[in-house]
């Protein structure tokens, strides 16, 4: 049969595909143009869309620097995270690509700082170093040394439907102030037992074998060890087996199948917010970038909160290649001050990414201004009509809650590390491949699944495997 969706849907989920795969132009310097003066930015696809706000921030500095100027051009790279670093990987380590700056992962700073792709970075790459969220600078570093500055940040949220909530007679529809798994389980019960026109299950998340089970098992794991680290500071192995046997039962808990959506363990993000945007699910974890999207189609019956428990860091941040040199490297650290500044910060904030800084979180009227943007500016007069040229999500709720003070920077600062090791390739693939035991199909007599102590014994051999200590 074929799913009949809402009228609304196919309008949210188009929109969504341009952010996610369509990123900006490419813009490609004219054959036999002299690019001695050029700064090439490699990065992923901007989920903000063509010309999005990367671009955007780009054009403001080279408007800035002038014709006589250096000029910076974006390549954006095609593929997921996983091609991507591949991508930068081979092209670096081959010098078949002009990269002066890169915009990394924050999973990756470790593994191209230990294989000299990227240069240790000096104060003039970074402006108002004591503004930057603690916590995501510290992505920034590696063995003593700042390699990157933070550039945007991500942290998973949980957005559900309140109309949902209500039509369910729940005890509570505005889940800002947070809530436990305990709370959060019952609110996956009282919807089942109202049979929901369309409704399949509590909640959907990212369960298929990429780097999406990754994050979910580190917020599980993370959740149930206090200060949890799978490795130190110097990249060697710190967990224990009990620690995992814990981790990998509050995994199993949180994602069972009585009220996680059976698709959750093939879906990635798309596939994921495909199903709660066809109102198949009442709950959804995903990243803060799909907010403005969301609350434009479900306006006030959408809601957002912090995560039970806690949520994984994510984001990327900038560095320069080891193969800029020169004025070039100085060039391209002037580059990833501007990027990084907190008016380009408020931007990336307005555009729907996490800022890095706190001071992008500040009040209207104390934040600062997204001047390096035009059509993310806080007023309409960024438009030459006078009107708004950008329809933003409110930041505060009726309740007098801020989506960007009260939920987002808290869920930054308190979020879980994934491992910081150069084989986090090696970990995230192992990490993905034992939890197959809970999400792959069945291996176990008559059809059944190993136990929790038994997935952990597995996966602490095979990471004792793959890390060192």
């Amino acid at each position: 049969m074929t799913r009949r969706l809402p009228a609304f849907v196919p309008a949210l989920l188009s929109l969504l595909a341009l952010a996610a795969c369509s990123g900006g132009e490419v813009r490609q310097p004219p054959p036999g143009a002299d690019t001695s003066s050029r700064i090439v930015v490699a990065s992923g696809q901007d989920v903000t869309g063509k010309n999005g706000i990367r671009q955007q921030l780009i054009d403001a500095w080279n408007e800035r620097e002038g014709k006589q100027g250096y000029r910076a051009r974006l390549v954006e790279l095609p593929g997921s995270a996983d091609q991507q670093r591949s991508q930068l990987l081979g092209a670096l380590q081959s010098g078949s690509a002009d990269y002066d700056v890169v915009n990394l992962d924050v999973t990756w700073i470790p593994e191209f700082a230990d294989a000299g792709l990227i240069r240790p970075l000096t104060d003039t790459a970074v402006t108002s170093p004591g503004d930057l969220i603690p916590s995501v600078d510290s992505t920034s570093y590696w063995d003593g040394e700042r390699y990157a500055v933070p550039f945007n940040s991500d942290a998973g949220l949980l957005y559900y439907r309140k109309d949902h909530l209500l039509k369910a007679g729940a005890s509570r529809t505005d889940l800002s102030e947070g809530l436990t798994w305990d709370e959060l389980r019952e609110l996956f019960d009282a919807v089942d037992r109202a049979h929901l026109d369309g409704q399949e299950a509590g909640w959907t998340t990212q369960l298929a074998a990429y780097e999406g089970r990754t994050v979910n098992a580190i917020e599980a794991f993370a959740s149930a060890v206090p200060d949890f680290r799978l490795t130190d500071d110097d990249g060697e192995y710190a967990a224990t087996r009990e620690q995992l046997t814990a981790g990998v039962t509050e995994l199993r808990a949180r994602t069972a199948g009585s009220y996680t959506l059976d698709e959750a363990l093939e879906s990635r993000e798309a596939e994921s917010l495909s199903a709660f945007a066809e109102g198949r699910t009442t709950f959804l974890r995903h990243w803060p970038y799909v907010y403005p999207a969301l609350y434009e189609t479900f306006k006030d019956h959408l809601g957002v909160a912090r995560l039970p428990g806690k949520a994984v860091l994510g984001g990327q941040n900038l560095a320069v290649t080891s193969s800029a040199s020169g004025q070039r490297a100085a060039k391209a650290s002037e580059l990833i001050a501007f990027l990084t500044d907190p008016d380009s910060e408020r931007c990336l904030l307005r555009a729907g990414f996490a800022a890095t800084r706190t001071s992008a979180y500040q009040e209207p009227g104390s934040a600062p201004a997204c001047r390096h943007a035009p059509a993310y500016a806080e007023t309409p007069s960024a438009s030459p009509t006078g009107e708004s040229t950008l329809r933003t999500p409110p930041d505060r709720f009726p309740d007098g809650t801020s989506y960007s003070r009260d939920i987002l920077l808290p869920a930054l600062r308190e979020a879980a590390h994934r491992p910081r090791t150069p084989r986090y390739g090696a970990v995230t693939h192992t990490l993905i491949t034992e939890l197959d035991a809970l999400y792959g199909p069945p291996s176990g007599p008559g059809g059944s699944r190993p136990g929790d102590a038994e997935v952990a014994k597995s996966l602490d051999e095979a990471l004792n495997r793959v890390l060192p200590g």
